[in-house]
């Protein structure tokens, strides 16, 4: 006679228990927690038959993803539950982007990057030009007085902007958080911030308690990320519960920003109008040390390891997370042929003034570091200025008529 076990499963799992067993599938559910999230994430079929068909796609885990690496991980979990297929599901589901070659995939918490190891580190070293996340070390330096020539030309950079983002260890990152997850970030950031005085004091504003007239017009000002659109975002979790437990907090001055739960726990954004980038990195620099020190106050810390630098969701930010950048016009520049490999060789990114999944219209460009990992945060907004600078004098010389060079290629990352 069956039991009220056995009348409780489908049909299709009574055909797995004939396959395997009641017995053995009744004892997985004695395991310990993490063996049994393991467990319970076997198929009934065999990872070539769950294999994705990856045959058009170009993103970084496309390109690193093999059948054999996928039978070996297929079955895995973190501590948290997180699969090898949860972390690719964005890659299988965007098979490439108009404007950039996309990484493909997602840590769901700080041990995806263990578990998937297998899979994340080729990724990690295709995304960061070589960077070895078994053998090398990443440097963190965030002392503002060691940048130099840090005024860009203003009759060329319209605004300047330095962020990165922070992941609050112990909970997992968004793709794969809970609801009391997420909630628990923003109690634990908006609690610290209140500790925040003098220049950078400020307000949290939850974006479940605004108008949209009011969401609108801080989306309009670049301030507040707006609900995720770009399937890359979607097709990863990062849109789930919306808005619940999102918002933005910035100080009176409006030019230290924190977005809370978007596409990491805390982006952390320092900017205004002009071309003062050492004056934006240094409130950077300070801001983010005190929100760090709060945040310890109360029993917490970010996530970080030498290997990787700071842990954030997506591969493309490990590291430092930070793109110092600006906007600039380049009305001469931006229509010369060799724009690009200047670019490429100065380490410097081109994008839209509307943010990663914009085209560049007119003379205005966004220009912003290339590399997250393997160089410190004051080694790259020292780049950023330097190969702005540079930018500025050719656009200077063909403003006259005159030649320009294509500099030599500046090296990714310190070995």
């Amino acid at each position: 006679m069956a039991t009220s076990f056995t009348r409780m499963i489908s049909n299709r799992n009574k055909a797995i228990i004939m396959a395997m067993g009641a017995g053995t599938l009744a004892s997985s559910y004695l395991l310990n927690d993490s063996t049994a999230a393991a467990e319970r994430m076997k198929r009934f079929y065999p990872p070539s038959a769950d294999y994705p068909d990856l045959r058009k796609h170009n993103n970084c885990m496309a390109s690193a993803m093999t059948p054999n690496i996928y039978s070996r991980l297929r079955d895995r979990a973190t501590p948290n539950n997180w699969t090898l297929d949860q972390c690719i599901q964005t890659g299988v589901d965007n098979p490439g982007h108009p404007f950039i070659k996309t990484v493909g995939m997602v840590a769901g918490d700080e041990e995806s990057y263990e578990v998937f190891a297998e899979l994340f580190d080729p990724v990690i070293k295709e995304r960061h030009n070589g960077y070895d996340p078994r053998m090398m070390k990443h440097p963190t330096d965030l002392d503002a007085s060691k940048i130099s020539s840090g005024f860009l030309d203003e009759r060329y950079v319209l605004s300047s902007r330095v962020r990165t983002g922070r992941s609050i260890r112990g909970l997992s990152l968004p793709p794969a958080c809970t609801r009391s997850e997420r909630r628990e970030v923003e109690n634990v950031v908006v609690t610290a911030l209140s500790g925040l005085k003098g220049d950078l004091a400020g307000q949290y504003y939850s974006l479940g308690e605004m108008t949209e007239r009011e969401q609108q017009h801080l989306i309009d000002e670049h301030f507040l990320f707006d609900k995720p659109v770009s399937p890359l975002l979607t097709a990863a979790g990062m849109a789930r519960d919306w808005p619940d437990a999102r918002g933005i907090w910035h100080n009176n001055d409006r030019n230290f920003l924190i977005w809370v739960n978007e596409e990491d726990h805390t982006r952390i954004i320092s900017m205004e109008k002009g071309g003062n980038m050492k004056r934006v990195f240094e409130r950077f620099c300070r801001g983010l040390k005190q929100v760090e020190h709060l945040i310890q106050e109360r029993g917490w810390e970010f996530m970080w390891n030498e290997r990787l630098g700071y842990i954030l969701t997506c591969p493309s930010n490990l590291g430092t997370g930070l793109r110092a950048g600006v906007h600039i016009r380049l009305p001469f520049l931006n229509k010369d042929p060799r724009f690009k490999k200047i670019l490429e060789n100065l380490r410097l990114q081109k994008r839209g003034t509307g943010g990663v999944d914009t085209a560049t219209t007119g003379d205005t460009v966004d220009i912003s570091n290339l590399d997250r990992l393997g160089k410190s945060e004051v080694e790259l907004v020292q780049l950023v200025i330097d190969g702005v600078n540079y930018l500025i004098e050719c656009e200077k010389r063909l403003e006259k008529g005159q030649d320009i060079k294509i500099p030599s290629p500046i090296p990714p990352f310190r070995k």
